[in-house]
């Protein structure tokens, strides 16, 4: 129990009084992005889904299913949220060994917040603590190569952060970690080939799983022993051997936190800089032509990095999409939509414009090709390398090396207050979004978080 000791040890270590400022001021921004993306996907099918299936059952004290006013057991509150966060694929990420998104874990630890009338600092402990435990796994262990997907480390972040809350003591902690990793696997079929409306859910699932197994342990549930070094554990059968680096706050140890990327474009995270580039070689073209007729472009290339191919440019269903689900994280698609229309939105990718046969056409005109020097960077730097060339013999091209919203280019706090603007537009009025946003950059102030829930609006027409 080596492992879960030293998760056990951290979690009852770290405290609010001990977090940097900026730390603190990037949880709030996590948070009050996931609220806005949340806000955006509330309609959309798998968000009517899991939102139906929570507020099927109801429980006084329990937790808030977002945009109504009914309350259900915390686990699947943290599953009809975490849905609701993830759909359009528009918050933030986490690039190593594995790619993740962090944010995630915050509807969560929101859930459970609520549900013990935890106050602010409390929460923005358990969301750091989650975020520091993910991004930490995702560095140590990669699992999309040997068949799991990376949402399985989310049941240990989310036991963790839940297991804070909850206040239990560090042996329960630690069996809350053990119950929550035996159940944790789950198959990255997820992400492969046409993707199904089950993308959006399979994180809050391994929320789910992980609230469960703190609430299991709270009543004294055991789970079995040397879960990650066992025989038969999580080391041999799921992630291999590995070891953790120091949390954040050790030894002068930075927070993971400030290692993750918001996104401004929704669409999967190594997609970012190609769209970026896309966008520059449409303005070029413009330039000359004063438009821009598909018809006229002889190819199209992108010059890439092997885990973006792996995950977005290699199956020929990312050239013929279905869904949603697989235009936002196919690579031809976006890099087309995006030149076609100059832009990326959330109607970028609605069922009528993926029928298009204009676009569609154009997709096919991509070629997707790895760049060695572009593999080498990865993952301190994401480039992405767009050429097009005409009928007519001309070509332009150009590269992004860093997306915008990543560390080396970050969005201000003005422009993470217009993303949510531009996501809830059309869902809430101003004033309710401008109370909304005041109340998440003051969070630490908050006695209960429940004051939070009570300032996002229900939504009508659900």
């Amino acid at each position: 129990m080596k492992l879960v000791k030293r998760f056990a040890d951290y979690a009852g270590g770290l405290t609010f009084t001990s977090l940097p400022p900026v730390v603190v001021h990037e949880v709030k921004r996590r948070v009050l992005d996931s609220v806005a993306c949340a806000y955006g996907a509330m309609a959309a099918p798998p968000c009517k889904m899991a939102r139906r299936m929570a507020t099927s059952i109801s429980m006084k004290d329990g937790a808030t299913v977002w945009g109504t006013h009914q309350r259900t057991t915390p686990d699947l509150a943290a599953f009809a949220n975490g849905s609701f966060v993830r759909y359009l694929d528009f918050n933030d990420t986490y690039l190593s060994k594995e790619p993740a998104h962090p944010s995630d874990n915050i509807p969560a630890c929101l859930s459970v917040a609520e549900s013990v009338h935890a106050t602010g600092k409390q929460l923005i402990e358990a969301i750091l603590l989650a975020y520091e435990v993910q991004c930490r796994l995702c560095d140590a262990a990669a699992l999309r190569s040997r068949g799991w997907d990376h949402v399985t480390y989310g049941a240990f972040s989310t036991a963790l952060g839940a297991a804070k809350l909850l206040k239990l003591s560090k042996d329960k902690t630690m069996h809350a970690m053990n119950l929550a990793g035996i159940t944790s696997g789950a198959l990255r079929q997820t992400r492969v080939g046409e993707v199904s409306l089950w993308k959006a859910c399979a994180f809050a699932n391994s929320a789910r799983n992980g609230i469960f197994a703190a609430y299991a342990a709270r009543e004294g549930m055991t789970g079995p022993l040397a879960m990650f070094e066992g025989e038969k554990g999580f080391m041999k059968v799921i992630s291999g051997s590995f070891s953790l680096s120091e949390f954040g706050g050790q030894h002068d140890v930075p927070f993971k936190i400030l290692d993750t990327y918001i996104k401004p474009r929704p669409l999967e995270y190594h997609a970012q800089t190609a769209v970026e580039a896309a966008l520059k070689v449409r303005e070029r073209i413009m330039a000359v032509h004063n438009n821009l007729n598909p018809s006229q472009i002889a190819s199209i290339e992108v010059g890439s990095f092997d885990v973006a191919i792996e995950i977005i440019g290699r199956d020929p269903e990312k050239w013929r999409p279905q869904t949603r689900e697989t235009a936002d994280h196919s690579l031809p698609y976006c890099v087309a939509v995006a030149l076609l229309d100059g832009t990326i939105s959330p109607q970028s990718f609605s069922p009528k414009r993926i029928r298009e046969k204009s676009l569609y056409d154009l997709i096919q005109k991509v070629e997707v090709r790895e760049v060695k020097e572009f593999t080498e960077a990865y993952p301190n730097s994401m480039p992405n390398n767009i050429q097009v060339k005409m009928i007519g013999g001309e070509e332009y091209s150009a590269v992004v090396e860093y997306p915008s919203g990543h560390p080396q280019r970050p969005l201000s706090d003005r422009e993470l207050e217009l993303k949510f603007h531009a996501i809830a537009v059309r869902k809430l009025e101003r004033g309710k979004v401008l109370k909304l946003i005041d109340m998440v950059w003051t969070l630490e102030t908050l006695k209960d978080v429940r004051a939070l829930i009570a300032a996002m609006p229900a939504v009508s027409g659900r």
